[in-house]
């Protein structure tokens, strides 16, 4: 097995299938996908291995007796191999060799799908880093999915190894194991690190200040190169999806590509997303007493002094004593100790201190998401702005290290073509976080703009036990837009085989819009329940019901 630990042998580029008497050699064999997976045994690409790469014999060179080989080798091939040859050859030329991976450290055994890691262009000097893995099914008729995760200031690479990429690392930050869930089985999935500062991403002059709107520009422009170098992927059907603070990123994402003829956009996906600030403090209060978090005392101050007829304001009250007990109340949720992004999953590392001291750093876990209109959060956001580049920041009761470890491993490094100069890879930027500029307070508009057109499929889904994002804000949300229902609320069900159907959520539809939970996830819903994530993201792409 190639290691982390040791340089990653590289395997020979392979310009063109070996042909044997007319007969493509690929076609002659059973192309496979990774042993495991759900669509193993299907015809899929051509496996390396099928593809003759070490007998390849360099093409005559132009003269007499070249025109007269390739004449013979036309006239061995059927007319529809031949097709398909051209269309293969046009492909492998199409895609950037430069950004191909042609080994991965970590796996014991390389993909039979290809892989590209490199640089787009977004607006002005700034460089977003790609990880695309092509479509294990059929690339050339599958979708394109972007994915996106949030923060704002944390990595896509999260999404990619730890969630439902093809690979996940394991906890010794060496090996990476094959996903039998991954969404690459059925989806070329394109992850970029947006904005500029988070992950590999870079700015020429280091500028990490940004916005919402300056964000989506820049993932449009990026898009827009994306498909500038992978011009055969430019009329598959494409879908925006993201999680967490990409509630902003992806909507206002969505306005920018809906406008572009060239993107062939049919529909965004978002789970357990920053829809709205005020629905989300408003229903984090409810989920958290409900879950019996807060006590019949704070529930009943909280009545007394934030509500009146029979309604609550959690989000920006500024009765005195309604904002003393909100304080409570977040610190319970964010600070206690509890797992924010699964009420019942363990934390990482223990109860943590408001803010823990690595080395010479400290380490604060507020993405200032929730509760952001208290005066304590304001006045603990100008602290961390005064202290620069001594603070780093983490995922609240999450264990990046073997994450950082990989991805920050030189032969890792090079093997995803990442400048030397760059520093090292964080899970979450601190100071892309700390300058970032909120400017919408909802996504009601951006919603509604993708909702009128009626040309595109949407989908929120939320883990249910998620106390960053819970399912009850977003629910609330999505009522909120005011769309014609089609399907009531009802379970959804995933057929886990041994214990059969078994119910993974509850869904309800709307005219091109559906709000959907998944039972007993949290905040990174692929992570929690896999198989029911994967499950849900193939009904979505497929236009099935769920």
């Amino acid at each position: 097995m190639v290691t982390v630990g040791e340089p990653c042998k590289a395997f020979p580029p392979t310009p063109f299938p070996r042909l044997y008497s007319g007969v493509l050699a690929p076609l002659a064999q059973a192309s496979r996908l990774e042993p495991g997976s759900p669509g193993a045994g299907k015809p899929g690409r051509p496996h390396p291995d099928h593809l003759g790469t070490h007998d390849f014999q360099s093409p005559a060179p132009p003269g007499e007796q070249g025109r007269e080989e390739a004449e013979m080798v036309r006239a061995a091939l059927p007319p529809l191999l031949l097709l398909w040859l051209l269309s293969w050859a046009s492909r492998v030329q199409a895609a950037p060799d430069q950004d191909q991976i042609q080994c991965l450290p970590g796996l014991a055994k390389q993909p039979s799908f290809r892989q590209f890691s490199g640089y787009l262009r977004a607006a002005g000097s700034k460089h977003l880093h790609y990880w695309f893995v092509e479509s294990q099914k059929d690339p050339e008729s599958s979708p394109v999915v972007l994915w996106l995760n949030g923060g704002p200031g944390c990595s896509s690479l999260d999404g990619f190894l730890t969630e439902h990429g093809p690979f996940l690392i394991q906890p010794d930050g060496v090996t990476l194991e094959y996903n039998p869930y991954s969404w690459n089985l059925i989806a070329n999935v394109l992850y970029i690190e947006s904005p500029a500062g988070v992950g590999f991403s870079y700015s020429d002059d280091k500028v990490y200040a940004t916005n919402d709107t300056e964000v989506a520009q820049g993932n449009f422009e990026a898009l827009k190169d994306f498909f500038r170098l992978f011009p055969e992927y430019k009329d598959n059907k494409l879908f925006l999806t993201g999680e967490s603070y990409a509630g902003i990123y992806i909507p206002t994402l969505a306005v920018l590509v809906m406008q572009d003829p060239s993107m062939n956009l049919q529909g965004l996906a978002v789970g357990n997303g920053l829809s709205s600030y005020e629905q989300n403090d408003n229903s984090l209060v409810y989920f958290a007493y409900y879950h019996g978090l807060l006590g019949n005392r704070l529930w009943s101050l909280l009545q007394t002094h934030c509500c009146s007829q029979n309604k609550c304001n959690f989000y920006d009250n500024k009765d005195p004593e309604c904002v003393t007990n909100l304080q409570e109340v977040s610190r319970i949720v964010g600070n206690s100790g509890l797992n924010i992004y699964n009420l019942y999953a363990p934390c990482a590392g223990g109860v943590p201190g408001h803010v823990r001291y690595e080395k010479d750093s400290a380490v604060v876990q507020d993405f200032g998401n929730i509760f952001t209109r208290l005066p304590f959060k304001r006045t603990w956001h100008q602290a961390l702005l005064r202290s620069g580049d001594k603070v780093r920041m983490d995922p609240p009761c999450t264990n990046t290290t073997a994450a950082s470890t990989y991805l920050n491993n030189p032969y890792v490094r090079k093997a995803l073509h990442i400048p030397e100069q760059l520093p090292r890879w964080d899970m979450c930027n601190f100071l892309v976080n700390i300058q970032y500029r909120r400017l919408y307070q909802s996504m009601n508009s951006q919603y509604l703009k993708l909702l009128n057109s009626q040309r595109y499929q949407i989908l929120l889904y939320n883990g249910d036990v998620d106390m960053a994002c819970n399912f009850l804000g977003d629910e609330w949300f999505v009522d909120s837009l005011n769309q014609k229902m089609e399907v009531q609320r009802r379970p959804w069900l995933v057929d886990y085989r041994e214990s059969g159907e078994q119910i993974a959520g509850f869904v309800k539809e709307f005219s091109h819009i559906a709000f959907l939970t998944i039972k007993g996830a949290g905040h990174m819903v692929p992570t929690d329940k896999p198989q029911a994530a994967f499950t849900m993201f193939s009904r979505f792409l497929n236009k099935e019901p769920y």
